[in-house]
Formats: C-alpha cells, sequence, structure tokens
C-alpha cells in the first residue's frame, strides 16, 4: 500500500455527513469496508439507520429553500470548484477506488476524471435551465413554461464506479437547485464519503449534500422515499431492485430516473477492421474488469471472421497481467467480492456445460483476494443462458452469426437496452443496424460511449430517463406552465 493510499484511508471520513456535520449512526451501528485484493478489511463505516436516513432528508429539505434561490451562477461557481478540487485530488481518489473497489489503477484514474467532469460540465450547464415563452395557436394567451428544481432528491449508487456514479447524478442535482441524500453502495462507501469532504470544502452548503452509507439500504431508501419532503429518486443497479424501487416510489408518486442492468451485444460484421475491432472489444468488455452495465457481454461475429476475431481476442485477454490494482501495470484486479466471484464463475461453467469452450480462463485464480481471469467462450449456442445474464465479470462468450438479419435479431433477444456495439466499415449498413438495435446507446465503431456531454441511458428494461448531456439536468427539473395575457 503507498504512502498516499494509506493517507487517504487513514484521513477519509468513516461516518454520516448530515447537515454539514460528520455523524455516527444512530444506533453506534457500523460496518467493515473489505479490500477485494485480499479480503482483509479496510475500515470501519457507521451503518445509517432509518432515523438518520430521515434525518438526513429533513436536512436537505431544510436547505432546499435557499440552495434553489441562489443564483444559478453561484451553483455553477461551487461545482466548478468541486471539480478543480477533484482534479488536484484525483490520484488521492483514484487509490482510494482500488481499495475498496478492486479495479486496476489506470481504470480507477479514468473513473476519477470521467467523474470530476461531470461537475464541470455540469456547472457550465447550471447557467442553462432555459424556459420558453410563446403566443397560443388560438391567440388568446401567452404560454410561458418554467423550469423549476424538483426537489428533495434521493440518490442511490452502485459499487462498481463508486465517484462516477456520485457526480453523475449530484452534479445535475446541485445545478438544477435540489438538495440530496445520496445512499452509496455498501461495498464501496469511502469514496463517496470523499467526495461529500470535497463538496464541503467546494462551498456546498450544509444540508443541500448529505450521505448515509449503510447495509440496511431496503429499510433505509424505502422509509425516505415514503416521506412526503422526498420528490426524486434517482438509482443505478440492477433491474431486479429497480422493480421494487419503482413499486416504493409508487406510494407517494416519486419522480423516478433508473439506469439499470445491461446485456449488451458487440457485433462484428466480415467487412470489420478486425484491428479497431479487437481493440474496441477489449475496451468494451475489460473496461472495469467487466463489472460495468455497459460492458459487452455478448459477442456476436459473422462467420467469415469469426475464428480469427476470437483467436485474437483469446491472446490479447490471455496475456493481461492480472494482481492487485495500484500497480501501474496491473490490467485487471479483483473483483468486488466473493459473491461475485460465485456468480460469474456459475455462468461459465453453465456455458460449458451447454457446450462451450474456454478458450482462455475459465476457472478462480488460486491465492487470497476475489480473482476472475479473462476468459473467452467459443462454440457459444445461441440459446445458452450465459446469453440472458449481465455477467459483471471479465468473460467474453462468443456467437456466429450469418446475416445481418441474424444479427439483429440475437442482439436484440433480451430484455435489456442499454447499449450496444457495432463494426463494420460499410457506414450505410452500421447506420442501418443502429436504428434496428432496440438500445439506449450504441457504439458505432467504438468501444466506449460514456461522455458527461452525452445522455447516458437505456430502454427496455435498462432504466428510464437520462444522466449525463443535457438531458440530465431535466431529469432534476420540473416544467411549470403559466398563462397570461399582456
Amino acid at each position: 500500500m503507498t504512502e498516499l493510499t494509506t493517507r487517504a484511508i487513514e484521513t477519509v471520513p468513516t461516518e454520516c455527513f448530515i447537515g454539514g456535520q460528520w455523524l455516527p449512526a444512530s444506533d453506534g451501528g457500523s460496518f467493515a469496508v473489505q479490500d477485494p485484493a485480499t479480503g482483509g478489511d479496510l475500515a470501519s463505516v457507521a451503518s445509517a439507520t432509518v432515523d438518520d436516513g430521515i434525518t438526513a432528508v429533513a436536512a436537505a429539505h431544510a436547505a432546499l429553500q435557499d440552495w434553489s434561490k441562489t443564483s444559478p451562477r453561484e451553483r455553477a461557481e461551487i461545482l466548478r470548484s468541486a471539480f478543480e478540487l477533484m482534479t488536484e485530488r484525483s490520484e488521492e481518489i483514484s487509490q482510494l477506488i482500488v481499495k475498496e473497489n478492486g479495479k486496476a489503477l489506470p481504470d480507477a484514474r479514468g473513473e476519477t476524471a470521467y467523474a470530476a467532469e461531470f461537475f464541470r460540465w455540469y456547472a457550465e450547464e447550471a447557467v442553462r435551465a432555459l424556459g420558453t415563452v410563446s403566443t397560443a395557436p388560438g391567440g388568446d394567451k401567452r404560454i410561458l413554461v418554467l423550469q423549476q428544481p424538483v426537489g428533495v432528491a434521493v440518490l442511490v449508487t452502485p459499487w462498481n464506479f463508486p465517484a462516477a456514479m456520485a457526480t453523475r447524478k449530484i452534479g445535475p442535482a446541485l445545478a438544477a437547485g435540489c438538495t440530496v441524500v445520496l445512499k452509496p453502495a455498501s461495498d464501496t462507501p469511502l469514496t463517496a464519503l470523499l467526495i461529500a469532504s470535497i463538496l464541503a470544502d467546494a462551498g456546498v452548503p450544509p444540508g443541500v449534500v448529505n450521505v448515509v452509507p449503510s447495509r440496511r439500504s431496503g429499510a433505509i431508501v424505502s422509509a425516505m422515499l415514503h416521506d412526503p419532503r422526498v420528490r426524486k429518486l434517482s438509482f443505478t443497479g440492477s433491474t431486479e431492485v429497480g422493480r421494487i424501487l419503482l413499486r416504493e416510489a409508487a406510494d407517494n408518486v416519486v419522480n423516478v430516473s433508473m439506469e439499470l442492468g445491461g446485456n449488451a451485444p458487440f457485433i462484428v460484421f466480415d467487412d470489420a477492421d478486425l484491428d479497431a475491432a479487437i481493440e474496441g472489444a477489449m475496451v468494451a468488455k475489460m473496461r472495469n474488469g467487466g463489472e460495468a452495465c455497459t460492458a459487452a457481454n455478448r459477442f456476436y461475429v459473422q462467420r467469415g471472421v469469426a475464428d480469427e476475431f476470437t483467436q485474437r481476442l483469446a491472446e490479447r485477454m490471455a496475456g493481461m497481467k492480472v494482481g492487485r490494482g495500484l500497480d501501474p501495470d496491473i490490467e485487471l484486479g479483483p473483483l468486488v467480492n466473493e459473491a461475485a466471484i460465485a456468480e460469474v464463475h456459475g455462468f461459465v461453467e453453465s456455458a460449458i456445460d451447454d457446450g462451450a469452450i474456454a478458450v482462455t480462463g475459465g476457472a478462480p485464480l488460486e491465492g487470497d483476494g476475489f480473482f476472475y481471469p479473462a476468459t473467452v467462450l467459443t462454440n457459444v449456442d445461441p440459446g445458452a443462458s450465459i446469453l440472458q445474464h449481465e455477467i459483471f465479470g471479465p468473460v467474453a462468450p462468443v456467437v456466429k452469426f450469418t446475416d445481418e438479419d441474424e444479427a439483429i435479431r440475437l442482439a436484440n433477444d433480451t430484455e435489456y437496452g442499454l447499449v450496444a456495439y457495432v463494426y463494420t466499415t460499410d457506414l450505410a449498413r452500421g447506420l442501418r443496424v443502429t436504428e434496428l438495435l432496440e438500445a439506449g446507446m450504441v457504439g458505432l465503431n467504438r468501444g466506449l460511449v460514456s461522455d458527461p456531454a452525452a445522455p447516458f441511458g437505456g430502454v427496455k428494461q435498462s432504466g428510464i430517463g437520462r444522466e449525463g448531456g443535457h438531458e440530465g439536468l431535466l431529469d432534476y427539473l420540473e416544467p411549470k406552465y403559466v398563462a397570461t395575457n399582456w
């Protein structure tokens, strides 16, 4: 462990952040945060109670009126300051992410830069919550449309991008004039607590941002959603949990945004630039070790290039250096916990039972920590069960297809619709296929689609609403229509 990492872990707050104060859980409860590379404990963090969650909602509600009246420029300057502070402390944040999340250091550095960028983007968008004025078609009145903050927002974030998923929600919420209560994943709360500290240093007033880490996630989120002061829920996580939260939010008709599971197809046509396709596949599959909702999950490769693509992908993935992520040469760190290892290996075993062949990888690595090798599966049947699940690990099942219609049919054969990837040198084909794919985002000859300036989100059971871009700001605004004459 480097001196910087040791200092970060020793100094990062470990209590709830409520109303601008660091507070223990009201019942004194705490939980341990594990290091996925060793299985050992990193820190003990306060485990907020339901009462703590409601106290945080009260603090956010008390701060709402003043914050919503703050000028857009003032909110923008605070977010810009948060971006600059995150950038200054980027290495500290990156190394903390490695320790509690397990991802390789280059991935953590990439996430930190991406996370900070949301504060810069929404510093710029804060002054662009524009309304409209028009004359009614009948000529009897003017139609004024104002944009106003939704109100107190509950933000629930996952463990796989502990910095970026927090800033992607906090940035637009604060820019819009909302106040927030963040419930970070219990596997990775330290990064969220550090970001809360940075926001306070940037000038965010007490109560505008509150953070309640907890092992009692279901109870605390449910209680907050049933508090009438809460008017917004933004959740990133599994579709299964998303369905539960949609039901909970319905009781008070809470405004909801959800970024849920993915099962991304990666389609390679015979005419693709294979060098580019392999590079794109490595990014789309192996970014964050495959623990990403945007990860390429199903590789559909046209028969003319399938064998060559599979061989080259297997060679690249087999050559990845696996180990503890703080070594900058490490390309693949551990999965987040023991349950993740069991789930990923279960998918691989099921595929092999169905007739697939592991060209490389295929079994957990021995020793401490939760390490699973990069794995390529060939001879995968189009109906194999592994293709119906979000793998969330470094496993690439390859399926051969014959023509364009078959590729589209196979790609759309899922309840999910977050992102898809297409490789072809035929622009007309690329655009034609893009329009027919049931996905909220498409990487056309690109293995990475995420950008703070672009609307991120899915269709079908991959989500509701968009994060990032101007659209992400609108998710925290309610239009108010005013009818008048002059």
